[in-house]
């Protein structure tokens, strides 16, 4: 029974993971314009759909790779929240870039440059996230199991 809750406890807690990711980079990006955003008259219900889209785009892109460092932390119990923040900056910045993504040379201030701070600022953030919901507590599943059958 343990293992079911840890499994929904890890699926909602991607889930929100990629909110806040998707959450981080919409405003993260839209900043710079964020008088002409705002000059439009837009609701803010536009920016939440933007929010959610891209959380769907995030979830989908990232599910493969995100379920191979969760397997990793679940099996290892990685407990530490500069573990997820650091995976996940990577994470994302290799999906974004591809894995030569420290190749790619841009002068600062370039928006290249900033795409990249965004990027990895978002998957710092949905990392974090993670380890809020459910990256404190990995591998404790494995304590709660019994280790030998009497016969």
């Amino acid at each position: 029974m343990a293992i079911i809750v840890r499994i929904l406890v890890v699926i909602v807690g991607y889930g929100v993971a990629c909110l806040a990711a998707s959450l981080v980079f919409t405003i993260g990006m839209l900043t710079p314009q964020w008088e002409d955003w705002s000059a439009l008259g837009l609701p803010p219900a536009a920016l939440w759909a933007v929010v959610a889209i891209g959380t769907a785009i995030i979830a989908g892109v990232a599910m493969l790779p995100a379920l191979l460092v969760v397997v990793l932390a679940e099996a290892f119990a990685w407990r530490s929240s500069l573990v997820y923040a650091a995976l996940g900056g990577m994470l994302a910045l290799a999906l974004g870039y591809g894995i030569d993504f420290a190749g790619y040379v841009a002068e600062p201030g370039s928006p290249f440059a900033r795409g990249r701070e965004v990027l990895a600022a978002s998957g710092i953030a949905g990392g974090l996230v993670y380890w809020l919901m459910a990256g404190r507590n990995a591998g404790a599943w494995k304590s709660s199991q019994p280790t030998s059958i009497k016969s």
